[in-house]
């Protein structure tokens, strides 16, 4: 087993504890958080053990889970890289550019393992239906939460829109082209609600739309390819798969059928996969370790985290 630390200890850091000591590939050893008072009680609350200094958790592990606020991301990533620890770190990677790219060279230079928590890569309802997107030429996301406070500290890209942006990279095998985006500050200092449409070089287009001013929660993707519609609903981890063939001479009772003004037929039919249950953070976790045993590629790597970054960066940057 691993031996593994959590820095920060805040809504999303309790939750990582809690599965890390629940896995079969972890041993959990402890964790480190800034504010002492909010640490000493999570300490007692549940078992976990603190240690008082970031250096003196990264001593004791094998790999540093960092789960603290993206300002500090960088510089916990260094110090646990420069002492050869494997690095997991939530989304998004870093506050800037740079610190990603210098982060990665870091990695690379100690020959060691690092993730980045797009937990969305892991999503069930994904995780059906990756397998059969081939090519997709016109992608819409909505990702529409009711308003909270905690994460209001960035723009909504970084919040929310980052997640669809990974998940948009990692399916569309093309360079992006060209981004226009606009956003819009209601609540917060920084936008709450934006959109934006990034064009890739193999004429694929992607509409992108985030809010945190909702009156509803909703995180729905939909992709459009050659012959086939796919839905995936985040939320709910549920999918839809509609395609297209052509139509038999001649179609059952209850086969759908359309014909375009050529008069060719096309006959419609559902290709719903089933959507396993699991728990998606638990399993980045996990795969997270077998890539550090078996000395393989990550799922989502320091490059992904990077990119889905630069490209946040880029859209914040037109409004």
């Amino acid at each position: 087993m691993l031996k593994a630390g959590v820095l920060g200890a805040g809504h999303l850091g309790k939750i990582h504890l809690r599965l890390l000591k629940q896995s079969e590939k972890y041993d959990l050893v402890g964790f480190y958080d800034a504010d002492e008072a909010n640490a000493k009680k999570v300490e007692a609350e549940f078992g976990y053990k603190y240690f008082n200094s970031i250096d003196a958790l990264i001593d004791a592990v094998d790999m540093v889970d960092i789960v603290t606020p993206t300002l500090s991301h960088y510089d916990c990533a260094k110090k646990a890289i420069a002492k050869g620890k494997h690095i997991f770190i939530e989304k998004p990677i870093t506050n800037t550019v740079e610190e990603a790219e210098h982060i990665r060279e870091l990695l690379a230079q100690h020959d060691i393992r690092g993730q980045v928590g797009h937990v969305e890569r892991f999503n069930p309802a994904f995780t059906a239906i990756k397998d059969k997107l081939e090519n997709p030429m016109f992608i819409e996301t909505h990702r529409l939460a009711e308003f909270n406070p905690r994460g209001t500290d960035v723009p909504v890209v970084l919040d929310l829109m980052i997640h669809d942006i990974d998940i948009i990279l990692s399916v569309v095998k093309s360079k992006v082209k060209a981004i226009s985006a606009s956003g819009v500050s209601v609540i917060s200092d920084t936008p709450d609600i934006a959109n934006a449409r990034i064009e890739f070089e193999n004429g694929c287009v992607a509409n992108l739309t985030a809010s945190r001013i909702s009156l509803k929660n909703m995180r729905k993707t939909r992709f459009f390819q050659k012959d086939a519609y796919i839905s995936v609903d985040f939320l709910e981890k549920k999918c839809e798969v509609v395609k297209m063939k052509d139509a038999p001479e001649t179609p059952g009772d209850f086969d759908m059928i359309l014909q375009n003004a050529e008069g060719i037929k096309k006959q419609i039919y559902f290709d719903n996969p089933e959507v396993a249950n699991n728990n998606a953070i638990l399993d980045e976790l996990e795969t997270f370790a077998h890539a550090i045993t078996t000395n393989t590629t990550p799922v989502v790597t320091l490059h992904d985290g990077t990119e889905a970054l630069r490209i946040a960066t880029m859209i914040i940057e037109q409004f």
